[in-house]
């Protein structure tokens, strides 16, 4: 079984570039194809494919003369609407890459962090937040709104065919250091995602696709250009999630923003697909059931997620799946060598998903970008530090991550394995594990208040050692979470420490 991979697409010879469908070309067709369907949907008002082509073009004719184009990155600093749409595309058509970032959470240091490593020359936002922009990055600041009133005939000028290995975006994540690294993902990387197997979850025109996500997520790019590539409808959201939800044929999430929502309630879903933690086996019960719901997981390194799961209705703890198209993943041990299947091991993952590496640090590019030795084309493979295992029925199944592991009383314990038994109670809906201060317990937060803890507890006592349970149980309402839609540990952490 080992290494495990879900069917490569063709081999596409550089000699043959027709072959290979681009971002941009998608983008193209659609706007020549369908002008007066609807692009995107945000706060009552529309914008249509021919618009989308109108308005981006005149953006990117405004930046060609200041000239910014190939090679070049743009920051793209915006809260959700149509600017942030039209900005991505008029990056793309100069062949340039965009750098994502919300002005409305992100500080000044922060923006001034990500000039510097990006070496970006122009910031794009709304003009509610130029001066802000302006005083922050010290770079030239365009507002996006001056494209309506750019020279008409400038959409008519022709865009730049992106190379394979050319950037489409730069991912700020959070960094273990806590600095942000810049990942560098390419057309590549994308087109594979896009367009090779089941990231496309189905999307084509007619199809409404939420956009809930935070524009510096690496998932948001999943939502934003998936929709637009596959001729679909982007339904952009305000403040109100069900809003958005109601909306929507496919979205894609983490499972914290799903927790609340019950989907009976909800509409129409052709499909949902969770990535960024682990997801909840209540969550994925009660979504599986009204829709093809997917459990993803990867992180930005190797282009937003690299395994995908087709859950069931009343399956156990849901695994991670396979390999999707174009990708391998190998477990391995600490010594490089695969594992027995069964055996847990770390994620590493290779095939045309793995990233071109951190913008600006070699150093840590090399620890975690390594040659791929189950490859004979001198590829590379991405260390996830992701712990996993094969299980019988030839799935991934994610057991926490190496960087999150902690000791109790001197004992090894995986948090997210703790939290994933506790699930196993039908009345619990959602739960994060933390160790106190001290290292001497751990602490639950469960979700919802009304959940049977002692219930809970007895499948932790059941499966794991007595150190492995729980001490404190606190039953709250919902799971803090991220301006990135993940439970927010730093909240949770606070806590679990005032606990001890």
């Amino acid at each position: 079984m080992f290494p495990v991979s879900a069917p490569a697409p063709p081999v596409v010879s550089p000699s043959a570039p027709s072959a290979r469908r681009t971002i941009l070309d998608m983008l193209s067709r659609w706007m020549c194809e369908q002008p007066l369907a609807v692009a995107a949907r945000h706060a009552g008002r529309e914008l249509t494919y021919g618009e989308l082509d109108q308005l981006s073009g005149m953006l990117a004719a405004d930046l060609r003369r200041r000239g910014v184009g190939r090679g070049d990155r743009i920051g793209i600093f915006v809260e959700r609407g149509f600017e942030m749409v039209v900005a991505i595309v008029a990056a793309l058509r100069l062949g340039a890459a965009y750098v994502p970032v919300d002005p409305r959470i992100a500080t000044e240091v922060h923006m001034a962090h990500v000039v510097a490593v990006t070496g970006m020359r122009v910031v794009l936002t709304q003009a509610r937040f130029a001066d802000r922009m302006t005083s922050a990055t010290g770079i030239l600041v365009v507002p996006i709104e001056r494209a309506r009133t750019a020279d008409a005939d400038a959409s008519s000028q022709g865009t730049v065919a992106p190379r394979a290995g050319d950037e489409c975006v730069i991912i700020f994540t959070s960094g273990t250091t806590g600095t942000p690294n810049g990942v560098r993902v390419t057309h590549r990387n994308l087109e594979n995602f896009l367009f090779g197997g089941p990231g496309a979850l189905g999307m084509k025109p007619g199809t409404v696709v939420a956009q809930i996500l935070n524009i510096a997520f690496d998932m948001a790019v999943w939502e934003i250009l998936g929709a637009l590539t596959h001729g679909a409808t982007l339904h952009i959201r305000g403040r109100d999630f069900a809003e958005a939800l109601r909306a929507a044929d496919v979205v894609i999430a983490t499972p914290s923003i799903l927790t609340p929502h019950d989907p009976r309630r909800l509409g129409r879903f052709t499909a949902v697909a969770v990535a960024g933690e682990r997801c909840p086996r209540a969550l994925a019960n009660r979504w599986a059931a009204v829709t093809d719901f997917y459990n993803s997981c990867g992180p930005t390194e190797i282009t937003i997620v690299n395994t995908m799961h087709l859950c069931t209705p009343d399956e156990a703890d849901p695994p991670i799946g396979r390999p999707i198209p174009g990708t391998t993943a190998y477990i391995l041990d600490e010594g490089g060598a695969p594992v027995a299947d069964g055996e847990v091991g770390e994620m590493w993952v290779g095939g045309a998903g793995v990233t071109a590496g951190y913008l600006g640090n070699p150093r840590l590019t090399r620890d975690r970008y390594r040659l791929d030795p189950f490859s004979d084309d001198g590829s590379l493979m991405f260390r996830t530090r992701d712990l996993a295992r094969w299980n019988a029925d030839g799935d991934l199944e994610h057991l926490g991550r190496t960087d999150d592991q902690v000791k109790i009383r001197g004992f090894r314990v995986e948090p997210d394995a703790v939290s994933a038994l506790l699930e196993r109670e039908d009345s619990v809906q959602h739960a994060a594990v933390l160790p106190t201060d001290d290292r001497t317990a751990l602490v639950a937060f469960v979700t919802p208040e009304d959940a049977d803890v002692e219930a809970a507890l007895a499948h932790v006592r059941e499966a794991l050692p007595y150190y492995c349970v729980p001490e404190i149980v606190h039953l709250v309402p919902a799971l803090p979470m991220t301006t990135r839609g993940k439970v927010d540990q730093t909240v949770l952490r606070s806590h679990a420490w005032r606990a001890a």
